[in-house]
């Protein structure tokens, strides 16, 4: 594919109509150093969010959805029509500060043996937000599903899935980086293909490092800028059960792509459990 701009930046967008300005307004502010494109995928909020972006933000390429895709495929739908050297998926409760996309993408540049990049990420009071994570094992996910990790977070495969000991000061290459600001090489996308969108959210971003680490790209995390994450805006939106219901079908399967088949039957059995727990916590909350 012809590439003919720096950086293609893509946001998925759902019911977070004021974030997203926000989003948009610090791309036009910070972004000094390299040119880019906007795609903006709504998918479907009916907050007005496909209409404040026609107005507010013309030069932004629109793709407003009659129903919720989910991420990979309303990602795929603009990657498809990308045209820049590197593709930036972009969350839009993120806001960016200090050229965040010029320097990553600088630093990509001068690495080509990255496939997949991501910077630091800080929360909205300015405290690290930890953003990188090694792939997922069956102990680290069984524990979770039981919901163990609230009363006893030190189980050390889950200390070393969450990556607990990494450096955040210092750039490094890692297993998988938020997707919450995920670069990722053009021409590695024409290799590997797009995200797959068996994911409706959940694990996408952790399946494509995988895919990317199998034919030898490398996943880097850049320590040397940083973007503010406005954690998980659009999905204190759903319910705890509902949550549940679409993490479980996403580690589902991302276990059947990349681990035996009998680590993916003992987690499954766990579904249930994973369930019930989830109820009673929304209970316990209302």
């Amino acid at each position: 594919m012809e590439r003919g701009t720096n950086v293609s930046v893509i946001i998925v967008s759902w019911r977070v109509k004021d974030l997203l300005r926000r989003c948009l307004a610090s791309i036009k502010e910070q972004t000094k150093t390299c040119s880019y494109e906007i795609f903006v995928v709504d998918n479907a909020s009916g907050d007005g969010t496909a209409e404040m972006v026609r107005d507010e933000f013309p030069e932004a390429q629109l793709v407003a959805n009659e129903q919720n895709l989910g991420f990979a495929k309303a990602n795929n739908q603009a990657i498809s029509r990308a045209r820049g050297d590197v593709i930036l998926l972009l969350n839009p409760d993120t806001e960016l500060r200090e050229d965040a996309i010029g320097k990553t993408f600088d630093f990509m540049r001068h690495k080509p043996e990255i496939g997949i990049c991501g910077c630091a990420i800080v929360n909205s009071d300015g405290s690290p937000q930890p953003s990188v994570r090694n792939f997922p094992s069956w102990w680290a996910m069984a524990y979770l599903l039981l919901k163990l990790h609230v009363i006893a977070p030190w189980f050390p495969p889950l200390r070393k899935y969450l990556a607990v000991n990494h450096d955040y000061s210092q750039s490094s290459e890692v297993d998988q980086v938020m997707g919450a600001f995920f670069c990722i090489r053009g021409r590695m996308i024409d290799v590997i293909g797009p995200l797959d969108e068996r994911f409706f959210i959940w694990f996408e971003e952790v399946d494509y490092c995988q895919r990317a680490k199998a034919v030898s790209w490398q996943v880097w995390y850049y320590a040397d800028t940083a973007v503010t994450h406005h954690s998980g805006q659009s999905f204190k939106q759903a319910l705890t059960l509902k949550k549940q219901l679409m993490f479980n079908s996403s580690l589902l399967k991302y276990f059947r792509k990349h681990h035996s088949f009998v680590g993916t039957v003992l987690l499954a059995t766990l579904y249930p459990v994973s369930l019930l727990l989830a109820l009673i916590s929304q209970y316990v909350r209302r």
